[in-house]
């Protein structure tokens, strides 16, 4: 199961370098079912390794003249508030136990998982089946930085970068272009996952450095992968394809978490 875990962790860096996002939400899964990592704990871990990897593709696309700094501290100062503010003060207090009906029993744990598939549904749509065109938007800062402050409630949440939202918000209130729009997203991404994490070590975090840095180093692999290939191929033909992917694996974590009653 680890193999196909190491494996798989490969598609978190191609996504990121290709798409400019997706893939951060396939690390929390990966963490849990292949790592046997608790649900909370792997929410931290997503932090880091989504964070080290987009951070190394912003970089590459900033060398390409892809990234807009502007726009992305309009959409990451109001995220990274947002961030810090789950993990510190609501994350804390979620009761242990939600509810028991019959032998059905919601954990904290449950609770996530259940929050992720549905995120991963509603993610998968967004890829298979949205249009974003290739023509900039006019600019609205202000709701870019709104979406940026949504963004962030389910980073803190759920560990996940957001780049299925960052994009759009990008493209149609940043009126960026679609590649730098992706390297623009990178870097938002790599902000908010680093200083959550940041965050969760400060708080105390016990964490497994030697399978954090292995992982972040195959999710980096894959984002050069993924950057080499957005030079070679239009994102938007691929998009589709890794949603069907991702809808594959929310149904999957549904069917395990709803199936399984304890």
């Amino acid at each position: 199961m680890e193999i196909i875990g190491f494996i798989t962790a490969l598609l978190i860096g191609v996504s990121l370098g290709l798409i400019g996002g997706g893939g951060s939400i396939l690390t929390v899964p990966i963490l849990v079912y292949f790592f046997k990592i608790d649900p909370l704990a792997a929410t931290s871990y997503s932090l880091f390794i989504v964070g080290i990897t987009a951070s190394v593709g912003s970089y590459k696309n900033y060398k390409l003249q892809h990234l807009d700094f502007t726009k992305a501290l309009y959409f990451a100062v109001p995220a990274i508030a947002s961030i810090l503010t789950v993990r510190k003060f609501i994350l804390p207090i979620l009761p242990d136990i939600f509810f028991k009906v019959n032998n059905f029993v919601l954990t904290k744990n449950k609770f996530i998982m259940i929050v992720f598939g549905i995120l991963m549904l509603s993610s998968s749509m967004a890829m298979i089946f949205r249009k974003t065109s290739e023509v900039p938007h006019k600019t609205n800062l202000f709701k870019l930085s709104l979406i940026g402050l949504t963004v962030g409630i389910v980073t803190g949440f759920l560990g996940a970068g957001g780049g299925f939202l960052i994009i759009p918000a990008l493209l149609f209130f940043g009126g960026l272009e679609m590649k730098n729009a992706v390297g623009t997203s990178l870097f938002i991404i790599a902000v908010n996952s680093l200083l959550g994490f940041a965050g969760d070590v400060i708080n105390g975090l016990t964490i497994n450095y030697k399978l954090l840095l292995f992982l972040s180093a195959i999710s980096i692999t894959g984002v050069f992968f993924g950057t080499f290939l957005l030079t070679k191929v239009k994102s938007q033909k691929l998009k589709p394809a890794f949603g069907w992917f991702v809808l594959t694996i929310g149904i999957f974590i549904l069917f395990n978490e709803i199936a399984h009653p304890k």
